[in-house]
């Protein structure tokens, strides 16, 4: 049986443009399917739901693209969502903006605050293993809609307890802006984990260099659950729902970021 994933077929550059211009008036949230959340996506019906309620859904793993690539005989454009984080950080958010940032430390915050001037930057921190807790999820979803609305709200809990918040959110109605399902992200920003370098990243191995910096954390996803994908490879199929072309207005809000001032290295 055939497991069909719908991906918005979008570069870095128009990701961002169009994140940057989905405003506060509604509520959207954002995920980026990796290796790991493909794998769930086959298996786990729940996932796929959450999935199917994104707004967007750009994919992140140069891996994926390339291997399904070559298997189906078509380009897939990659939007990393680390970059995707970056960037809009770096060169979306202004100063004024109501950011929220759900997870990641409170020395994480104020340093993402310093570097990025996010003077209305909110930071949530739910307890570990929150999404288990009714009483902890409900109060983290009144921390996220008593912010609204936001221009972005980071989720930074992992997989896939940020993207069952963001479906609840949905679900409630309350909250206004668009939600972004980033994992790791905020470790990379603050150089808590480190990034690979850019040509590893766009050969499909950044999970190589990753796995040797944390192998005791990692090894269980990349080595054990990791390889299902290669069983899995020919029962997936990438449906895109990439427009003729992006509008010029929309593309007008943000060029290609630069995303070097915030993780160190160019994409």
């Amino acid at each position: 049986m055939t497991n069909v994933l719908i991906i918005d077929d979008y570069e870095l550059g128009e990701a961002c443009a169009i994140v940057a211009a989905f405003g506060s008036e509604r509520f959207g949230y954002v995920v980026t399917p990796n290796v790991d959340h493909v794998i769930r996506h086959c298996h786990d019906p729940e996932f796929r739901a959450l999935y199917a309620q994104a707004a967007y859904v750009f994919l992140d793993s140069h891996f994926l693209a390339h291997v399904i690539g070559l298997l189906k005989r078509r380009r897939y454009r990659v939007s990393p969502g680390s970059d995707l984080t970056a960037a809009v950080m770096s060169s979306v958010i202004k100063p004024n903006d109501v950011a929220v940032m759900v997870g990641g430390s409170a020395e994480q915050a104020q340093q993402i605050r310093a570097r990025f001037g996010l003077k209305s930057l909110r930071h949530i921190d739910p307890p570990m293993n929150f999404i288990h807790n009714d009483v902890a999820v409900e109060s983290c979803l009144r921390a996220i809609e008593e912010s609204s609305p936001f221009r972005f709200c980071f989720l930074a809990v992992g997989s896939p307890q940020q993207e069952v918040i963001a479906r609840k959110l949905k679900e409630r109605g309350v909250a206004r802006g668009l939600a972004l399902c980033i994992g790791a992200s905020i470790n990379f920003i603050t150089g808590v984990e480190r990034r690979a370098p850019p040509w590893i990243q766009k050969s499909g191995f950044e999970w190589l260099f990753r796995l040797v910096q944390n192998p005791r954390r990692l090894a269980n996803r990349y080595l054990v659950r990791g390889p299902r994908i290669f069983l899995l490879l020919p029962h997936i199929e990438l449906r895109l729902r990439r427009p003729t072309a992006v509008p010029r207005e929309v593309l007008a809000v943000s060029r290609t970021p630069d995303i070097t001032a915030a993780t160190g290295s160019r994409v």
